[in-house]
């Protein structure tokens, strides 16, 4: 047996093997993804088209699904700003508070989403620390869209950031400090080096900042006070109406949130793919022709 052969016996497993691994991940795939997608299809269309039609037009469901995309296209902005900011920070300064810091950027992951809602109701309820100001003031916050718009905030700020950092440290500071040497403003620097670098970590990160912004359902719940045609979102929405045995409409409304979800699937593997075309088209790049040193005598 020669070398070369030797070393693919020691590193490649038996084909049961790989059969078998790949046969365990179908299954879970069929089990926990495609069946339960299919079920949520299935009796979204049980009555028909028409009945699945009419549930997504009705005012309370049109209602959810537009405060849904309000609120992600509130939240998912802002939580790029702090993203890039705190990415930038952590990865390429080093400063008293950094590690509280990285704390707080992942609390989110640590705090349930029904305890964060309970925090902004004890900020910002009727009872709450600044609950008679605001009322004073006429102004809601719990109970009400801006509520909303703060526990989404609140449970998706990580996304983007945490996407962001280890990439931004991997890549250190030199490229900045040779642009600020050649005379680049900060922002110059930011626009034309940091950015590009960053840019597919960046569009991971609000990909996933945006599904989670859609499909939060714990911290959204305790604040919005569930009142029909205001401060519903889809997930909410869904829950009232199986709760009124309104079967065929949750599973609509159901559907069109699985829908979303998927379309940001495909829009990441878009990403990734277009990600991994770069790389290899980089990596066949000849490299740059540098001349030879002149021969001394």
């Amino acid at each position: 047996m020669t070398d070369l052969s030797r070393k693919r016996v020691s590193t490649t497993e038996a084909p049961w093997v790989r059969y078998t691994l790949i046969g365990i991940a179908l299954v879970f795939l069929l089990l926990f993804l495609l069946l339960p997608l299919a079920a949520v299809a299935t009796e979204a269309l049980r009555k028909g088209f028409d009945a699945y039609w009419q549930a997504l037009k009705e005012p309370d469901a049109w209602s959810a699904i537009r405060l849904t995309l309000i609120t992600a296209a509130i939240a998912v902005p802002l939580n790029l700003v702090f993203g890039i900011a705190a990415a930038w920070a952590i990865a390429k300064y080093d400063f008293r508070g950094k590690a509280f810091l990285t704390t707080l950027v992942d609390l989110p992951f640590s705090v349930s989403p029904v305890v964060a809602g309970l925090i902004y109701v004890l900020v910002f309820g009727a009872q709450g620390w600044f609950g008679p100001w605001l009322a004073e003031h006429d102004i809601k916050i719990v109970f009400a869209v801006p509520g909303i718009v703060l526990a989404t905030i609140f449970v998706t700020f990580p996304f983007i950031a945490r996407e962001l950092i280890p990439l931004m440290q991997a890549q250190g500071t030199e490229e900045e400090q040779a642009a600020i040497v050649l005379g680049a403003s900060g922002w110059q620097t930011f626009w034309h080096v940091t950015l590009p670098n960053i840019k597919w970590g960046l569009i991971y990160g609000v990909i996933l900042c945006n599904a989670r912004a859609m499909g939060e359902f714990g911290a959204v719940s305790v604040v919005s006070g569930h009142i029909r045609g205001q401060t519903n979102t889809m997930p909410l929405h869904v829950e009232i109406l199986y709760n009124e045995y309104q079967s065929v409409a949750a599973f609509a409304v159901a559907s069109l949130l699985a829908l979303l979800a998927l379309v940001t699937l495909v829009i990441k593997s878009v990403a990734e793919w277009q990600h991994e075309r770069e790389m290899a088209a980089a990596a066949a790049m000849p490299p740059e022709y540098v001349p030879p040193k002149a021969a001394t005598s």
